[in-house]
């Protein structure tokens, strides 16, 4: 008889925004005319550029069109968005080739399938609160152990408290691990590391020789000067990350799927195997590449006009982070995040628990947030809000807020 993979017995629950869904439409089937406000989940609510939107067109009408017809897309991405990635990095500095950039659907898709080309018994560091796809993949892969419900966490996992006390910016474990996970500008807590600190991981990487799988799907909202953009930034990062990035929340895409991981060609092993090849032979693998639309609209995304209208998106959003941030500041509340990221992190009032908080504001005044207790045990009493709904609604959230 067969049997179903045991790893994914140990996953805790349902994933987080999941139960999030389930529970507010339990909410909303007993509650019909209730006027609900989302500032849970991190799903943009602008639509695309105008830039992005006639590139679209144009593609469309090319796949209408037998002399202009696309079929499969290249393993690695098509070299006209490639090009335009790694030269928006050279600018910043950073040496990578078009070669080194793997098109993908997205961050999320990357950030879970990128474990797959590291040993089963690599040691994991996470941060702790932490975007749940990076421990759960691992889970599901078998590196975790089991689950310690007294302490809410994996055996087998290195955790790196981010808290009020170390200004939610990780230490280095006691323990050496082979593979951690950053985040920044970090989703939960919307906080930021500066250069000098991310400088100082990239140095215990390289001495330990761990790989740092780096998160820059936000940094489009990165406004500070000393707030590094990538970790490429860093002397030696090409011997020791992988940067992750998405178009989900820098153009809106999180509705047509887009995002590009980067694998220097000098990141090795301890036996000298090139991880490049690596992930180059899982893409071939398992991924038939993003669709040739997608792409073109991806390239109008570095295009002049295209980049002077994501700013003015993001602008948008962060103008909503500023709002949420200093309402809830007025309120009375402990917050963090909201100025290079558009998350804010809020302490939970009166010692109530994340979800106790999360049920609170939906029956009170029918908001939904997330609990930070979803993302790992140091989240407990605090809250994550999100700045992608709309203006309008964002300041009825906040009014409601104060008023209750």
């Amino acid at each position: 008889m067969f049997k179903a993979n045991p790893n994914y017995q140990r996953l805790q629950g349902s994933y987080l925004f999941s139960t999030i869904a389930k529970k507010v439409a339990a909410y909303t089937e007993a509650n019909k005319d209730a006027d609900i406000i989302r500032l849970g989940i991190g799903d943009v609510t602008q639509p695309l550029a105008p830039q992005i939107i006639s590139e679209l067109h144009k593609a469309v009408d090319e796949m209408a069109d037998a002399s202009t017809f696309q079929g499969y897309a290249p393993d690695l991405g098509y070299e006209f968005l490639r090009n335009a990635i790694a030269e928006e990095y050279r600018q910043r500095g950073c040496n990578i080739a078009d070669d080194e950039i793997f098109v993908s659907d997205g961050a999320k898709s990357d950030s879970g399938n990128i474990q797959e080309i590291f040993a089963a018994d690599s040691k994991v560091a996470i941060c702790d609160p932490v975007y749940p796809v990076y421990v759960d993949s691992n889970v599901m892969a078998g590196r975790s152990g089991n689950w310690n419900p007294d302490l809410q966490r994996y055996e087998n996992f290195i955790y790196m408290p981010c808290t009020e006390e170390n200004n939610f910016t990780p230490e280095f474990p006691k323990e050496n691990p082979d593979l951690i996970y950053l985040c920044y500008p970090n989703n939960p807590t919307g906080m930021t590391i500066s250069k000098d600190k991310l400088q100082e991981w990239v140095d215990y990487a390289n001495r330990i020789g761990a790989v740092i799988l780096y998160d820059a799907a936000y940094e489009a909202y990165i406004s500070e000067p000393d707030v590094p953009h990538s970790i490429f930034e860093c002397e030696g990062a090409r011997t020791c990350a992988i940067e992750i990035r998405s178009f989900s929340k820098n153009a809106g895409f999180t509705g047509v799927r887009l995002g590009f991981t980067v694998v220097p060609k000098e990141l090795k092993d301890a036996d000298g195997i090139a991880l490049h090849s690596l992930w180059a032979r899982r893409h071939g693998t398992k991924y038939n590449g993003a669709p040739y639309i997608i792409q073109r609209a991806g390239a109008a995304v570095y295009m002049p006009e295209g980049q002077k209208q994501i700013r003015e998106q993001v602008a948008y959003y962060m103008k909503n982070a500023e709002l949420i941030r200093t309402g809830l500041q007025d309120a009375g509340y402990t917050v963090y995040g909201g100025k290079n990221a558009p998350y804010i992190w809020l302490k939970t009032p009166d010692q109530m628990t994340s979800w106790e908080f999360f049920d609170h504001l939906l029956s009170e005044v029918n908001i939904v947030g997330t609990p930070g207790s979803g993302f790992g045990p140091s989240g407990e009493h605090f809250f994550r809000l999100t700045a992608f709904g709309s203006y309008e609604n964002t300041v009825r959230a906040i009014d409601r807020i104060k008023k209750m």
